[in-house]
């Protein structure tokens, strides 16, 4: 399969109009290219909020709401060029009140029949629960696709080992992002090729781009688009199977082979994934040495 993952830059919005012809411009864009997976990044729903005006796309908390009361359009909209299309969608992260006290950090997934289902986000970063207020959400899912078992991780959350555990079984992870700093992106992109390497699978991270002085909560972005796989039989000797240029928008492309995956995982010259459970009795039985 063809996967594109996206460097993302916000708009200003003067009308939801100019939110539809944007995404389908994206769509159309990726689907000329061969894709049949598209991820865009953690939080790019956020340009949402610009269209109830500037106070409002400025302050922290009635930005929330301004976007989260577009929820069920934007799944329309998401829902409609999946189908067109036919291809999945990963669309941009949102913060979605779902009547559970605060908002979660929501990505939803789009199926080329019109069937979608959400992956919230696990793990707050510290603006998240110190500033912005983020609550954690539901669990993680596996969701068992026609293009192979897919698997979310939000942005921070690929910096954990044990929730990439937690989907040994997928074929592709994929990690929404967002981050300020030059540093916070190898963050994620160091968890995203981890998580690749240890469950022999492939990763697929997206960006936000640019700096928006209308948002306090997007208001830098540094990143690019990456897919990364495990650096062994039947991948390149880095990992990388593909990456973007840093802070310039557009999709960045590669070609996914499953079978690639189920190799590795069987005949490896190491076997990550088989040989995880080997860890714990070493753990467990640690020796404190005074020297």
């Amino acid at each position: 399969m063809i996967v594109a993952t996206a460097a993302y830059p916000l708009d200003w919005l003067e009308s939801w109009a100019q939110y539809e012809d944007k995404l389908a411009h994206w769509v159309d864009d990726a689907v000329e290219h061969g894709a049949q997976l598209l991820v865009f990044p953690e939080y790019g729903a956020m340009e949402l909020s610009t269209l109830e005006g500037i106070d409002v796309a400025r302050d922290l908390e009635r930005s929330i709401h301004a976007v989260s009361d577009r929820v069920e359009e934007t799944i329309e909209l998401h829902r409609r060029l999946a189908q067109e299309q036919n291809v999945y969608i990963l669309g941009s992260s949102a913060p979605v009140l779902d009547g559970s006290g605060r908002p979660v950090n929501r990505a939803i997934l789009y199926a080329p029949d019109g069937v979608h289902e959400h992956q919230d986000k696990q793990i707050m970063t510290r603006f998240e629960r110190e500033t912005w207020n983020i609550a954690a959400g539901g669990p993680l899912k596996l969701f068992d696709t026609a293009l192979g078992k897919i698997g979310i991780l939000i942005c921070y959350d690929s910096e954990f080992p044990l929730l990439g555990r937690a989907l040994q079984d997928a074929d592709l992870i994929l990690v929404p992002s967002c981050t300020e700093a030059l540093s916070g992106y190898w963050r994620v992109r160091i968890g995203a090729m981890s998580r690749a390497l240890e469950n022999q699978c492939v990763s697929v991270m997206s960006s936000l781009v640019g700096e928006y002085a209308w948002s306090e909560s997007v208001d830098v972005n540094t990143g690019m688009g990456g897919v990364f796989g495990p650096p062994d039989v039947g991948f390149p000797s880095n990992g990388v199977l593909a990456e973007g240029t840093m802070n310039q928008p557009g999709w960045t492309y590669a070609e996914v082979d499953l079978t690639a995956i189920s190799t590795v995982r069987a005949d490896g010259r190491v076997l990550n994934r088989a040989h995880w459970i080997e860890q714990q009795p070493r753990v467990d039985s640690v020796t404190i040495c005074a020297l």
